[in-house]
């Protein structure tokens, strides 16, 4: 087994105009000095980071990871969730998610998502040159219109569905493949790849490629009433990132899993700063363990009552305290009376 890398920090949610929280500089200097020892970069804000930039340059990569290294700090992987978004769009979001990508392709999808896609192979680039082995990412959504089955689907639309989101990935898979990167999709309702059954269509339309994998956020589970544990269970092998996030799930006479159109503050189902929802990390933290999850535990902080430094303050120590310092020995050993063929042998009356 081997112990979980931490406490991170997810850095999107966290940035401003003022300072510390509006360079690379500032914010790993300040996150630092709550006690986190990594940081996940969000790859769309060039405060953080010139994508193209460290994609093409090694000096550059190796500059931003000074100023990382210059706080005492690692990068634990970078994040391309906006871009993701974009490689697949059904039109009808199409006015929503134009703010995701750069005025000057606003109205252009096409356009857009040839953007995205190049994003994603920059990202692949700049993780090599950082010597990141994980992205983290969202698939977009073809289908998400259609995820309640009325009126009644066609037959072969998901499977059509698929495979042409699968289409629009391997290009990218490839790349990260020849990048030595693991691509993380977040699994999270309003994406193609919300739920394991999902992921599994997506992942058995791409060939069941190597390099899509799976960052494992629990509290997108609480949302949806799934047994976040149990994933764990099933998809431990395609696991390679971690977001620690918590989240409360409180079914009401008037609202359910679908939150009735409300804001986060009335959904039933809602963020929560680490600690104050229902997730049961103890059993996450076993369960990762267990399974020799061997990278970060990485804090994305989403909380609808909460100050996002009061929460940031209060994530370090959380993880730090849930991260399990394995054993280099089994706790029986001092019963132990040795052994050898001949001795195991007569133990079975052989």
């Amino acid at each position: 087994m081997k112990t979980i890398k931490g406490p991170g920090i997810f850095l999107a949610q966290f940035l401003d105009d003022k300072a510390p929280f509006n360079t690379l500089e500032g914010i790993t200097k300040w996150a630092a000095s709550l006690g986190f020892k990594g940081v996940q970069i969000p790859t769309w804000d060039p405060r953080m980071i010139d994508l193209k930039k460290a994609a093409e340059s090694q000096t550059y990569a190796d500059e931003i990871k000074g100023i990382v290294q210059s706080a005492g700090m690692e990068i634990t992987e970078l994040s391309t969730h906006l871009q993701g978004q974009l490689v697949a769009v059904h039109p009808a979001y199409n006015d929503m998610f134009d703010g995701f990508a750069p005025k000057e392709l606003h109205g252009n999808a096409k356009a857009r998502t040839e953007w995205a896609v190049q994003q994603l192979k920059y990202a692949a680039k700049a993780s090599r040159n950082l010597g990141l082995n994980a992205h983290a990412t969202f698939s977009g959504a073809l289908l998400w219109h259609t995820v309640y089955p009325w009126p009644q689907r066609p037959a072969g639309l998901v499977e059509t569905g698929f495979k042409e989101l699968a289409a629009r990935w391997l290009p990218i898979l490839n790349e990260m493949d020849a990048n030595g990167v693991d691509l993380c999709y977040e699994i999270h309702p309003g994406e193609d790849l919300h739920d394991g059954a999902s992921y599994e269509q997506f992942l058995a339309a791409t060939g069941n490629h190597s390099r899509a994998c799976l960052l494992y956020d629990p509290s997108h589970f609480v949302l949806q009433a799934m047994d976040y544990l149990a994933y764990i269970d099933i998809y431990h092998e395609k696991i390679k990132m971690f977001h620690v996030k918590d989240a409360e799930f409180n079914p009401t006479g008037r609202s359910g899993v679908y939150g009735g159109y409300q804001g986060w503050i009335d959904r039933p189902g809602r963020f929560r700063s680490l600690g104050d929802g229902q997730v049961d990390f103890k059993a996450v933290f076993s369960k990762l363990t267990q399974y020799n999850f061997s990278g970060w535990a990485v804090m994305e902080w989403e909380c609808c009552m909460k100050h996002p430094e009061d929460g940031a303050r209060e994530g370090a120590p959380f993880i730090k305290d849930h991260i399990i310092r394995v054993t280099e020995k089994a706790f029986d050993d001092f019963a132990g009376t040795g052994a050898d063929e001949n001795l195991n042998r007569r133990i079975l009356g052989l």
